[in-house]
């Protein structure tokens, strides 16, 4: 079990991880799929699916997945590059990065995600545990909504992965209660592979 960590939040924030998209596609596609010679079904559903990430990759590896929080930054009303439904996200914002990685190191992933920053400590009450894991203990009841799904390159995530471009990655809401509770963009790693076969 990983200790828990308290994070300062910087009111000077940071950058974060986009993909320098090669392909990319909307909701439309999120619901018909993509052909299997562009994305193997294995992946489509990873990316596609509106099921849990993190629970996703802990069935996959066998390994509890553990949460490296890496950013936490108060943006206020700036769009910060994000995708368009931030606008969802009301008020002053708060910006999350992670690693998702493997109890034994593996990083898997990378998110960032925002939030309303006077909601954020509801929600997250241990900051280092999985959004899934935090959501779950309080009982939350979630709508995930995938909007997009990217193909693309970032030279910092070929470092931080050890990994070559391209990767996969996608963004979407977390609806609660009929209201927007969070914007979350995720890019997967391609050791993934090991567990789910090739990407294409």
């Amino acid at each position: 079990m990983t200790a828990t960590r308290s994070f300062d939040i910087q009111t000077t924030p940071s950058s974060w991880h986009s993909l320098q998209p090669i392909w990319q596609g909307g909701k439309d596609i999120v619901q018909q799929g993509l052909p299997h010679h562009q994305l193997a079904p294995t992946w489509q559903m990873l990316l596609l699916g509106d099921g849990s990430p993190t629970h996703l990759l802990q069935l996959l590896t066998g390994e509890q997945t553990e949460v490296d929080v890496i950013d936490m930054s108060l943006i206020g009303q700036k769009d910060d590059g994000a995708p368009e439904e931030i606008e969802a996200i009301s008020g002053s914002r708060l910006r999350r990065q992670v690693w998702l990685r493997t109890a034994s190191g593996q990083r898997l992933a990378y998110a960032a995600s925002w939030w309303n920053a006077r909601v954020v400590d509801d929600y997250l009450q241990n900051r280092s545990e999985p959004i899934w894991r935090s959501l779950s203990t309080l009982h939350t009841e979630l709508y995930r909504d995938v909007r997009g799904v990217y193909c693309g390159s970032c030279p910092t995530l070929e470092a931080e992965f050890g990994e070559k471009a391209p990767f996969w990655g996608r963004h979407y809401l977390f609806w609660h209660d009929r209201q927007p509770l969070t914007l979350i963009y995720e890019v997967f790693s391609p050791y993934l592979q090991k567990y789910l076969g090739q990407m294409s």
